[in-house]
């Protein structure tokens, strides 16, 4: 028999020790604001924190600041390890913050995000409170943190520059039902999302014009968003991947009924906002914007446009920065 049971607590075991980490007292608060219980994490600086600098932290670019959710996302071996070697906040902190100039005031849970913005550009692109000796242009800046010996001042560039985001985008891929035919009698599917610069993608399903992929994509909704662009594609080992079909989803309904009604978690299970179906847009019928267990969700079924057939089914999750 295979070692899958093994492999799987190997992995819960390494969940477990991140989740202890966690727990440290330092780790309770956010490395950069000190709001409390942080439930987010930059996996290569090593350090936890909140919903709102999180969002600055991906505005940096990942090669800067990789931010990963410590209760939604999937962690590899190598990020667990990256982060127990850091050993937390603290420890990070005391890299980082080490030349912090006398009397400066960091952020504090309810700065302002050019505030905040600031701060952590300050902090971990452009490494002004490092020690110079250990200031770096590094595609991990946590190497500063593990005392990189080959270490060059200056800063780098991020490629999308200092976007601000104004929340997070979940986008569960949930399925296609009588999807196009591209190759001689099936296809082998796969979504992908585009929101301005940023594109995430399912895995490709062999020969299935029913897919079923229940796979959660995740995107950051910068101010100035446009509509989410969905394709579906045919996976071609050959040549290049055939269009099986395309939608957009306005977002708008879901992030301005959400801003409306304020914090979810004190809202009980009601529906907030309603995206209708009209001959402008690929809706299948209504769809409905809903807070359930806390959380602003909307399933969304699409008509695929510029195809011969084909539906595909999502469900959405709004997670606000500035609540």
């Amino acid at each position: 028999m295979s070692g899958g049971h093994g492999d799987a607590g190997m992995a819960s075991g390494k969940m477990a020790k991140l989740k202890e980490l966690l727990q440290k007292s330092e780790n309770r608060i956010c490395a950069d604001c000190s709001a409390p219980d942080p439930n987010w994490a930059s996996a290569n600086i090593g350090v936890f924190i909140c919903v709102k600098c999180s969002g600055v932290h991906r505005s940096l670019g990942t090669h800067i600041s990789k931010v990963m959710s410590v209760t939604l996302d999937k962690w590899s071996d190598d990020e667990i390890d990256s982060m127990v070697e850091v050993g937390g906040n603290s420890q990070a902190n005391a890299i980082y913050e080490a030349f912090l100039p006398e009397g400066y005031r960091k952020p504090h849970p309810d700065s302002a995000q050019e505030e905040r913005q600031k701060f952590i550009k300050s902090k971990y692109e452009l490494q002004e409170f490092l020690e110079p000796s250990l200031r770096i242009v590094s595609n991990h800046p946590s190497d500063a943190g593990k005392q990189a010996s080959n270490s060059h001042s200056g800063s780098s560039k991020s490629e999308i520059g200092m976007v601000e985001f104004i929340g997070i985008l979940n986008v569960k891929v949930i399925g296609g039902t009588k999807l196009a035919i591209r190759d001689m009698s099936s296809s082998d599917p796969y979504v992908v999302l585009t929101l301005g610069q940023q594109k995430v993608q399912t895995s490709v399903i062999k020969g299935n014009l029913n897919p079923v992929w229940n796979e959660e994509l995740k995107l950051s909704v910068p101010q100035k968003y446009g509509p989410l662009k969905l394709q579906v594609l045919d996976h071609d080992m050959v040549s290049k991947d055939d269009l099986m079909g395309e939608a957009e989803i306005d977002l708008q309904p879901m992030i301005n009924a959400a801003a409306s009604f304020g914090d979810p978690e004190l809202l009980g299970d009601i529906q907030i906002g309603r995206w209708l179906k009209s001959n402008d847009n690929a809706l299948t019928a209504d769809s409905a914007v809903m807070v359930t267990g806390g959380k602003v969700k909307q399933e969304v079924s699409l008509n695929l446009q510029h195809t011969e057939s084909g539906e595909v089914t999502v469900e959405m999750e709004w997670m606000a920065l500035n609540i």
